[in-house]
């Protein structure tokens, strides 16, 4: 097993020509390529061949975030434009699903675009029916806290971003938002509103494609991870020790966990769509295992931080960390909890709960290659370089693939 601190992230390169990342979604979500890997065997189909492809018996889960329109652009009164983009927030609630019903006033981590032009002071910005007001609080680590107030106060911050901001598409599309984004930089089954990038593996799915994975006899599953800025981070370290990951918020129902135990428990395989999902799904083991370690555990202390699964001994088995959460979850007369989650998914990685992925073309030098390979070893390149052979698109509106190791 390779030492997931020690790799080098030089080795998880290929060439990624500007000309075969897909700028524009397709005229229809499920007619993108669908890559079918399976045991170290490579097929090319259409998405709509997903449910016949789909081990049988599987539990689909996927990820029902929803994009926010978090870029926020106001105009100072010398004509200048600062933009801020909404990261998470801080206060009165540092949850996403509690932050986004909140009225009156919010203070975001946020990043700031053309921060030199505004020294002093707060930012308006007019919508239709009310005003947004900004002002800085504090400069942590690259990072903005941002006191936003807005009038009418009765208005939730979820419907100001509605009214007032902009979709946030990935930066490596390099091009102006168009109307047609708002809806197809979403799933079509995204529910809850907090990310700030798409979990597009899912963007494939259409109404036609669910219902036949239901009439395959397969079910389906959903939970709740609200993508971050940093599924875009570049890996600048070395080696992946010294690489930070990212935290997201995780939200799970005592439902959803019932699902995973009851699939477990049958020997039924579960099959995550999309990057976010496999991490939730992974995260939620070892949530049981650090519940069974601490009984005593704070809802507030559940958090899975980078490298707790590498350096964890004594394991249950995952039928028995989902026990030992829904035990917790009685414990506190709940049936949801939130949590967060630092994961990290690399080679020498053994997985819990998943046993395949549903996901589309990831950068090079990310830690979403990681994942993929942790997942079909180096079997990775051949996969990478079929689909660069056979006019693949790549990253968030491209093409897809079925991985089944």
């Amino acid at each position: 097993m390779s030492d997931p601190k020690k790799l080098a992230i030089k080795d998880f390169v290929y060439e990624l020509p500007d000309e075969r990342i897909a700028k524009f979604p397709l005229a229809e979500r499920d007619q993108s390529k669908l890559l079918y890997y399976k045991s170290g065997s490579i097929a090319d189909h259409t998405f709509t061949d997903l449910p016949g492809l789909l081990p049988d018996g599987s539990l689909l889960v996927f990820n029902d975030t929803k994009v926010v329109q978090a870029r926020l652009l106001f105009r100072k009164e010398t004509g200048g434009i600062v933009e801020i983009f909404c990261l998470e927030p801080v206060k009165p609630y540092a949850e996403v699903q509690l932050a986004m019903q909140q009225t009156g006033h919010s203070t975001w981590k946020c990043l700031v675009g053309n921060n030199k032009r505004w020294k002093e002071g707060k930012l308006y910005l007019h919508f239709e029916g009310g005003t947004l007001t900004a002002e800085r609080e504090a400069h942590q680590n690259g990072h903005f806290l941002i006191n936003f107030n807005w009038e009418p106060a009765e208005l939730t911050f979820a419907e100001v971003l509605e009214r007032c901001g902009k979709l946030p598409l990935p930066p490596y599309l390099n091009r102006d938002l168009t109307p047609e984004d708002r809806t197809r930089y979403q799933t079509v089954y995204a529910n809850q509103e907090g990310a700030v990038a798409a979990p597009t593996a899912g963007l494939h799915f259409t109404d036609r494609v669910l219902e036949a994975i239901k009439a395959k006899g397969m079910r389906t599953a959903y939970l709740t991870l609200h993508v971050g800025a940093g599924t875009f981070k570049p890996v600048k370290a070395d080696v992946m020790e010294a690489h930070e990951m990212h935290a997201e918020q995780l939200y799970l129902t005592k439902p959803v966990l019932e699902q995973l135990l009851a699939h477990l428990q049958q020997g039924k395989p579960i099959i995550p769509v999309g990057t976010t999902s496999m991490r939730s799904l992974e995260s939620i083991y070892w949530l049981g295992v650090k519940v069974l370690q601490q009984p005593d555990l704070l809802q507030q202390e559940l958090h899975i931080t980078q490298w707790f699964a590498y350096e964890t001994i004594h394991l249950p088995e995952p039928p028995e960390a989902i026990k030992a959460l829904l035990a917790y979850m009685a414990n506190y007369n709940t049936d949801h909890l939130h949590a967060s989650t630092k994961i990290i998914i690399a080679p020498g990685y053994s997985f819990k709960i998943c046993s395949g992925l549903v996901t589309n073309f990831h950068q090079p030098e990310s830690t979403l290659l990681l994942l993929v390979s942790a997942l079909i070893g180096e079997n990775w390149r051949k996969v990478y370089q079929h689909a660069m052979d056979n006019n693949y698109r790549f990253l968030s509106y491209g093409d897809s693939s079925l991985l089944l190791p």
